[in-house]
């Protein structure tokens, strides 16, 4: 180790149980992924400007590879691994990483993932400074408190989802309840468990969703706190406490990677998955036989691709039997026309089909991929593989800029977050970006290669910023304030 010279009233709520007062929370909290309520916004925090490798580092410690984030609550940190044969949930000391506390679980079969780019602990824990709730695809939800005693666990079947890549969605505190997006190849469903025992306080089925990697959030639409939870081609409000279906927005991305944010007294969602003729990936079988059937002999199986490849297509072999088909071909494709790569602004108030009249303005192009779209000052921000950013006002929609250049090329997993004016950027070749918020292009206000991979998404708390790398946990901050 090296070291170095939910909507505001459940939070509100939240800080009361722990027994701390409403402004120590709002300086020291990150409380799961992307931060408040997923919004991947801090409005007290004031991290430096200047990071790098050699730029206003307090520590740096190594850690296992996980692409899961980092959340906080006080002095601690908190990660999920896949380390040694066991998944495992971490608390590290804020004020110089060392590691407080390791708890590993071992599954009894390993879910799907992604070889070179996933990982079986993928979802980012959550806390609300009193428990510590982890997700793990091939087991369940575990809950421990912040000491790392156990608390209570709750099995679930193997997740089979995201075509074939693996879980990426995270689990969400909202105030007695744990939420699990529970999308999958099939069965899906969204769960809500008591954050006191583990049981299941109810399980709304989502036929027609297939695996998706975005996470829940917390919307209090005209009264009703809401679950509001992304899939594939639709976009759905939940009432928080029963779980009933409210309202449905149509024609969205096919699959799903990224999460909702909230302001302007608007919901704002934003994807992009291959397919509407933005792909060269050939859709008609004789093209596809034309491809990659190696031997002639009238299929494709697994065994006609190197093991990279296979990662990426795999998700094909709906019936996971090894051979894609010319029936799964064709649902893909009836699937993808029916989806719409897009960014929407939707209005509260709506039940039922509000897709034509709640709508208040859409946009389709420059969409992100993984990364999340970001709120912020009365904008709508996405970042898209390749570095291009977009900037929109948040209320009608008015194009301030659209897919400019970051100068930091690649794919982007890592999604956007913003502080005292600004915004950081992480793109996977390991490239962070530090763009002033507003402007009539995006003013880069430095930029610092971090030698690794960055899968997971910063987590900004009073003056520093946390950072997780392939291999990694930086912080960075003032140096007189260690």
């Amino acid at each position: 180790m090296k070291v170095y010279s939910y909507n505001l009233r459940v939070l509100f709520l939240s800080a009361l149980c722990c027994g701390i007062s409403a402004a120590v929370v709002a300086e020291s909290q990150w409380p799961q992924f992307r931060g408040p309520n997923a919004s991947g916004v801090s409005e007290t925090a004031k991290p430096p400007i200047k990071i790098g490798l050699t730029n206003n580092v307090l520590w740096e410690i190594e850690v296992p590879w996980s692409p899961s984030s980092p959340s906080i609550w006080g002095n601690q940190i908190f990660l999920t691994t896949f380390h040694d044969g066991q998944f495992e949930t971490r608390a590290h000391d804020r004020r110089d990483g060392h590691l407080l506390w390791s708890r590993g679980i071992k599954a009894e079969k390993m879910e799907d993932f992604h070889s070179t780019d996933g990982s079986p602990a993928a979802s980012t824990p959550a806390t609300d400074g009193k428990n510590v709730v982890s997700y793990f695809g091939s087991f369940g939800v575990i809950c421990h408190d912040t000491n790392g005693k156990e608390l209570w666990r709750h099995p679930l079947p193997l997740a089979l989802s995201g075509g074939s890549y693996g879980s990426g969605t995270s689990p969400v505190i909202m105030g007695d309840r744990v939420i699990l997006n529970r999308d999958q190849d099939a069965n899906s469903s969204l769960l809500a468990l008591s954050l006191e025992t583990g049981k299941t306080l109810w399980e709304t089925p989502r036929p027609g969703f297939n695996g998706g990697f975005g996470t829940p959030i917390l919307w209090h639409n005209s009264g009703v706190d809401e679950v509001v939870m992304p899939g594939s081609i639709r976009l759905k409000g939940y009432e928080l406490k029963t779980g009933q279906e409210r309202w449905l927005v149509d024609g969205v991305s096919g699959f799903v990677c990224t999460t909702p944010v909230i302001g302007d007294n608007q919901l704002f969602f934003a994807a992009w998955s291959p397919g509407k003729g933005d792909s060269s990936f050939p859709t008609e079988w004789s093209s596809f036989l034309k491809q990659f059937d190696k031997n002639g002999d009238g299929k494709v199986l697994r065994s006609d691709f190197d093991p990279v490849t296979w990662d990426f297509v795999r998700g094909l072999d709906l019936n996971r039997d090894g051979e894609l088909s010319e029936n799964e071909l064709t649902a893909i494709r009836e699937h993808s026309a029916k989806a719409e790569n897009v960014l929407v602004a939707i209005r509260p108030g709506g039940s039922g089909d509000i897709s034509k009249t709640h709508v208040a303005w859409s946009y389709n192009r420059g969409l992100p991929y993984v990364p999340s779209p970001l709120y912020y000052g009365g904008r709508v921000y996405m970042v898209k593989d390749g570095g291009l950013m977009s900037s929109f006002e948040a209320k009608s929609g008015k194009q301030f800029y659209t897919q400019e250049r970051l100068g930091a090329i690649g794919s982007y997993y890592s999604s956007p977050v913003a502080a005292d004016g600004r915004i950081y950027v992480a793109s996977l070749p390991g490239k962070l970006t530090v763009v002033k918020a507003g402007g009539e292009t995006p003013e880069i206000l430095h930029q610092a290669e971090m030698g690794e991979r960055i899968f997971a998404t910063p987590a900004l708390v009073e003056d520093k910023i946390y950072l997780r790398t392939e291999k990694h946990l930086y912080a960075f901050g003032p140096a007189s304030r260690p």
